[in-house]
């Protein structure tokens, strides 16, 4: 296990290549010894932390057309776009079994970054037990106006990518010297001001720091770009991210277009191994 902290950005279904970077590693046996997920980068980190290979990309993409999965009348119906019933239990514990004795034998730390919606502020929630702290990978991957707020220890959460999209900052400030960070946006990608703030701020009345940090997003996100790029410099991050723009929605249900994503994390996973490992070792 190296002494390193993981970061994993979200990214909706962009975070398939997450998907293939993490798949690499596994094949590698790569363990770190501090893994912090953000969102869709929490659901792919559980997968990653249980060995199960494949797993993450599968969940993704194998029940995309079933209307209990991702779906307006999932939205409709229960408040949550991405069905939680179906994605976090019935996948989970039927259809597509999580190992979670494998998970328990991790000797490292694992942190799902969520949003506290009545503080605005990031929350960096210690996963100690998988099955009984579902609800903080949830809580990271609930996006505003289409999730519901999720409830946990009397706080409300949602989306971590709205405060902390890529805790780089976090991980230095637990101790991580060094840090693989693992992004979902292709390079010179620069993060414009969030569109339907009016909804927002309807949606979110009684909560008036979500609406502040969707709209200070934008400022937030580049911010965080370039301190990642001065940790480059300094040797404290190691950073792997797409070379070009994917074909990739956020919401996206086209399994060639996913697969080819997939591929192209684990491909460029592959072709910095060697530099990474210098990196790691050094």
């Amino acid at each position: 296990m190296y002494q390193a902290g993981l970061v994993l950005e979200g990214g909706g279904m962009k975070g398939v290549y997450t998907a293939g970077v993490l798949d690499f590693f596994l094949d590698k046996g790569l363990e770190f010894s501090s893994v912090y997920g953000v969102s869709a980068g929490a659901c792919h980190m559980a997968s990653f932390l249980s060995k199960q290979r494949g797993r993450a990309f599968a969940v993704d993409t194998d029940y995309l057309e079933g209307s209990d999965y991702c779906s307006v009348k999932s939205l409709l119906t229960t408040g949550d776009l991405f069905n939680v019933k179906m994605c976090y239990h019935t996948i989970p514990e039927q259809l597509n079994p999580y190992d979670y004795e494998a998970f328990n034998r991790y000797e490292g730390k694992a942190y799902s970054v969520v949003t506290n919606i009545e503080t605005g502020e990031p929350e960096y929630l210690r996963i100690r037990d998988m099955k009984k702290d579902i609800d903080m990978i949830r809580a990271s991957a609930s996006l505003p106006l289409v999730s519901r707020n999720v409830e946990i220890n009397g706080k409300l959460y949602l989306d971590g990518g709205i405060s902390d999209a890529i805790p780089l900052k976090r991980s230095i400030k637990d101790g991580n010297q060094k840090n693989i960070v693992v992004m979902t946006k292709e390079e010179g990608f620069i993060r414009r001001p969030a569109s339907q703030l009016s909804l927002v701020k309807v949606r979110y009345l009684k909560y008036p720091k979500v609406y502040e940090c969707m709209a200070e997003r934008h400022a937030v996100y580049n911010a965080a770009l370039k301190f990642i790029e001065k940790q480059q410099e300094n040797g404290q991050a190691f950073v792997i991210r797409p070379k070009k723009p994917s074909q990739v929605g956020r919401i996206e249900k086209d399994v060639k277009k996913l697969r080819a994503l997939y591929e192209e994390g684990y491909q460029d996973a592959r072709e910095c191994f060697e530099e990474m490992m210098n990196y790691l070792e050094q």
